[in-house]
Formats: structure tokens, C-alpha cells, sequence
């Protein structure tokens, strides 16, 4: 049995790309498992699906190594367990060398385990840059003086009339919170943040 496995890292980007070259392969569509999970780690309900599903003498096909995962050490005992216990055959579709179907002699097996190595490293390595281009892109942004998280809220024109008569005593917090139409939650920490 074919199967076919794309992981995308978060639920904002697509997969298509990936399913349309593991179907070029000649996989069923409804034999691809798709997570929209980090490749850091092989904690994934469909590539555990997946995995519960192979048997000897099944394939699974990939786009590229990196869609297996990211976390080298977990790539190669991934492979080790997909190859050597599950005794099902791999196929990385934009690196022949790493097709589990071929060369399964001394020479092949060196080869592609050399490959694997590589290519894992690759990964693992593009996912801590991608993090670190991530952290220096925030600082920048925030250096810029770009705010993130929500917008800050706008207060209703009443507020700072109403936050007076509070500090004075002369109206209670929950009703001024109800005059303002907001929680006195919300209310006691922006009359807080004012005060500051």
C-alpha cells in the first residue's frame, strides 16, 4: 500500500503543493495524512495514524525530508523504526537518493543513511534559523515601535469624568464600570494604569 505524508508547521499555510506531488506518485489522496503541526517533534495524530497503519511492504512517500520533521536525532529514529521494524520502504520525492526501495545492499544503505544524516542536520538547523530570524524580526518590529497583541482598547468619552469621581468617592467602581458599559475588571485596571 502507498501512503503519502505532508506536514505544514502552522494552520495558516497550505499543504496543496505537497499533495499534488505525492499524488503525482500515484498516491490515493485519501492515503495522505496531513498534520498542521511544528516538525520539531513527532508528536502528530496523523503521522501517528499513519504510522499505526504501515505495514511490511508498505510505502510512504514525502515531498522533502524536512516535511518528515525537523529534529534530527528524531528523524533518524523515525526512518530506523519506519525501515527496520515496520519493514516499510520510504521515498523522499526531491532526493532519489533517499528512496528505501533501491540499493538496499551495503553500498545503497551507506549512502542513503550518509544522505539522511545530512539532510536531517539541514533541517534541524533551517528550523533553529527560522526561529532566530523570527526573534530578531520582533525585536526589530518592536525597536520600530511596532506594537503587537490586540489593539489597545478604547475608552468611552465618559471614562476619565467618571475615574475622577471613583478617586474622589463619590460614585462606586461597579457603577461607574456599568456607566462605561465594561467590566469593573477592566474598568479598575485602566483607572489603575492611569493613576500610575
Amino acid at each position: 500500500m502507498n501512503y503519502g505524508y505532508a506536514r505544514v508547521s502552522s494552520t495558516d499555510q497550505n499543504e496543496e503543493r505537497q499533495i499534488i506531488a505525492l499524488t503525482a506518485k500515484g498516491v490515493d489522496r485519501s492515503s495522505i495524512f496531513v498534520d498542521k503541526k511544528s516538525g520539531k517533534s513527532f508528536e502528530r495524530p496523523q503521522y501517528k495514524k499513519l504510522i499505526r497503519k504501515l505495514r511490511e511492504g508498505d510505502v510512504i512517500f514525502v515531498l522533502s525530508i524536512d516535511r518528515l520533521g525537523r529534529n534530527y536525532e528524531e528523524i533518524q529514529t523515525q526512518w530506523r523504526y519506519i525501515t527496520k521494524q515496520k519493514k516499510a520502504d520510504i521515498v523522499v520525492i526531491d532526493m532519489p537518493l533517499l528512496d528505501t526501495r533501491n540499493g538496499k545492499d551495503l553500498v545503497g544503505t551507506f549512502l542513503s543513511d550518509v544522505v539522511l544524516q545530512l539532510l536531517s542536520f539541514v533541517a534541524e538547523n533551517e528550523r533553529n534559523n527560522i526561529r532566530e530570524r523570527q526573534a530578531e524580526g520582533i525585536a526589530a518590529a518592536k525597536a520600530r515601535g511596532v506594537r503587537f497583541g490586540r489593539p489597545a482598547r478604547e475608552l468611552p468619552e465618559a471614562f476619565d469624568e467618571l475615574s475622577e469621581k471613583v478617586m474622589k468617592g463619590e460614585l462606586s467602581l461597579r457603577a461607574a464600570a456599568r456607566a462605561c458599559n465594561m467590566p469593573a475588571s477592566s474598568f479598575s485596571y485602566y483607572l489603575n494604569k492611569k493613576n500610575s
